[in-house]
């Protein structure tokens, strides 16, 4: 497929990561009684191990994927699922709300454990 067809692949992706974020969102807050900042560190952490996982399995070689597959797995799904931007966000309504540690704990729990679940899935993946 052509650059269309990226196009196509990344919409639909995104559109099916953001309805799985939403999912994850609804449930954090049911669990938790509140989103913030539970429901985006669910999400940040998930999208990590996935992407270890995936990007683990394509550097194995035991996993291929055409290049539209790849736009619709790493930039659509996991791209509208996972969000960054949410985390930052999050921390910094932590911080105006006067919860700066929580704020602190946030980003370092969230970066840390990122980093292990990436590494986790990699390795899982790729022995």
């Amino acid at each position: 497929m052509g650059s269309l067809g990226a196009i196509g692949a990344v919409a639909v992706g995104g559109a099916l990561g953001s309805l799985a974020r939403h999912g994850v969102n609804s449930a954090v807050a049911q669990i938790f009684g509140r989103p913030v900042p539970y429901a985006t560190a669910a999400v940040n952490l998930l999208g990590s191990a996935a992407i270890g996982v995936l990007a683990g399995l394509l550097a194995s070689g035991r996993l291929t994927m055409a290049p539209t597959a790849r736009a619709f797995v790493f930039v659509g799904i996991l791209g509208g699922f996972t969000t960054f931007s949410s985390f930052m966000l999050d921390t910094l309504t932590l911080a105006q709300t006067g919860q700066a540690s929580l704020a602190m704990s946030n980003v370092l729990a969230q970066t840390a454990i990122g980093l292990i679940a990436v590494y986790a899935g990699y390795y899982l993946a790729v022995s």
